[in-house]
């Protein structure tokens, strides 16, 4: 049986990209059970693909009960729906042979891997106390893409001197605005910039020099994304409602890294549950940004440990 439900999960606090604000986390969470066994997956439907609560679910509604992982990749397309179904499948496998996750998939033993921290895009004075709350953390992370891109990124730098900042322009720049702003992203440590121009109109990043790498977040979706991303991008993103789940994440993890590419794992805003596969993805990675939970008020029930070493592989009661 293939169950799909609705759940929400408060925010701690407003959280802002360029496209908008919202409160709370809206998610699917899908249930494969079979011989008495359940698997379970999480998606998050994102508007930007065309997806909704509402047609992700009828995706999954649309698939046979029996559908295994192999069939499931040509079943659906790479998206919100086959990730929760994928993740459930690899759950359910390990679950009825009684083993891990990573074991069914010949990974190494996973460990913890530092994550960055997101910071709502809010004015400057209160993005640098954002960023002096949590200037403990190593790794933080800022969403621009607004006409007051420096004086908000000056303003993180100076709330939290020592920590290591990368860049989400959300499509809102240009490859004439990145090269402007190069300089001054170099002079305020700024590590790596995600997606700085929207995903159909980044051709003009070919010839572009590129002092501060670039990563390919909305322009890479699949391996069938990497051929278009040569000369343009220096890392690439893989988010499994992306990618359509764990299995072509992995496959997309090793072939970018084969391509040349170096590899960031991010996530849409969830739960631990849709972490948790993330997590396998992201041992190894030049960045990992699988921060969902941390922005949460409230969280699935056996949640992801997050301290100082990172985000911890998952245990047997949330997933895997």
């Amino acid at each position: 049986m293939i169950e799909v439900t609705r759940d929400v999960f408060r925010l701690a606090q407003v959280f802002t990209i360029s496209r908008g604000s919202r409160t709370e986390a809206k998610v699917l969470t899908v249930r494969v059970t079979r011989e008495g066994v359940t698997g379970r997956g999480e998606c998050v439907p994102y508007a930007r693909y065309d997806e909704t609560l509402e047609s992700v679910q009828e995706q999954i509604r649309s698939l046979p009960e029996g559908i295994d992982r192999l069939a499931l990749q040509d079943a659906l397309p790479a998206g919100a729906a086959r990730n929760a179904v994928d993740c459930a499948l690899w759950d359910l496998e390990a679950k009825q042979a009684g083993c891990h996750v990573w074991e069914l998939a010949g990974l190494p033993a996973p460990g913890p891997e530092v994550t960055a921290y997101t910071l709502s895009l809010d004015t400057p004075e209160a993005m640098q106390a954002q960023a002096a709350k949590h200037a403990h953390r190593p790794l933080l992370k800022i969403k621009l893409g607004t006409p007051d891109d420096m004086p908000r990124l000056e303003a993180v730098r100076a709330g939290a001197p020592d920590a290591r900042i990368i860049v989400d322009a959300n499509e809102g720049w240009s490859a004439e605005v990145y090269a402007d702003l190069a300089p001054h992203l170099l002079r305020l440590g700024v590590a790596l910039v995600e997606q700085p121009l929207p995903a159909g109109e980044d051709d003009a990043l070919l010839g572009v020099d590129r002092p501060v790498p670039l990563c390919a977040d909305e322009s890479c979706h699949d391996r069938g994304s990497l051929p278009a991303l040569k000369g343009k991008y220096d890392m690439v993103n893989i988010k499994l409602d992306k990618t359509g789940g764990l299995t072509e994440a992995l496959a997309l993890r090793d072939a970018a890294r084969a391509a040349g590419y170096d590899v960031m794992v991010g996530c849409m805003v969830g739960s631990s549950l849709a972490m948790a596969p993330a997590a396998l993805v992201a041992q190894g990675a030049a960045i990992t940004d699988l921060d969902g939970p941390l922005l949460l008020a409230e969280d699935r029930e056996e949640p992801l440990l997050f301290d100082e070493a990172g985000v911890h592989p998952s245990g047997p009661g949330l997933w895997g």
